[in-house]
């Protein structure tokens, strides 16, 4: 009974799913105003790489930091100690 109560539950779910897709209006991109006017080129943000660097460098320096620390806590607690023979490249 449990797996009639499932099934029933799969295809009732496949049909609602069906009615969504089949009422999914005509998605128009907004280049172009109601009246069929050609927006105008959007504004280009100034120094975009270096606002990109600003976000990227400090976010990977505080997460190195963050797992160094982490690693020295799990290394001090002895949690987890890399063993020595890991290092072997003979």
């Amino acid at each position: 009974q449990r797996m009639a109560l499932s099934v029933r539950s799969i295809v009732r779910n496949m049909r609602t799913v069906s009615k969504r897709i089949n009422t999914v209006k005509n998605y128009r991109s907004a280049t172009t105003t109601p009246s069929g006017a050609i927006l105008p080129e959007p504004r280009k943000t100034p120094f975009g790489l270096i606002g990109i660097l600003f976000a990227v460098v400090p976010g990977l320096l505080i997460g190195a930091n963050i797992s160094k620390k982490i690693a020295n806590f799990l290394e001090e607690n002895d949690l987890f100690v890399p063993s020595d023979d890991d290092d072997d490249d003979d």
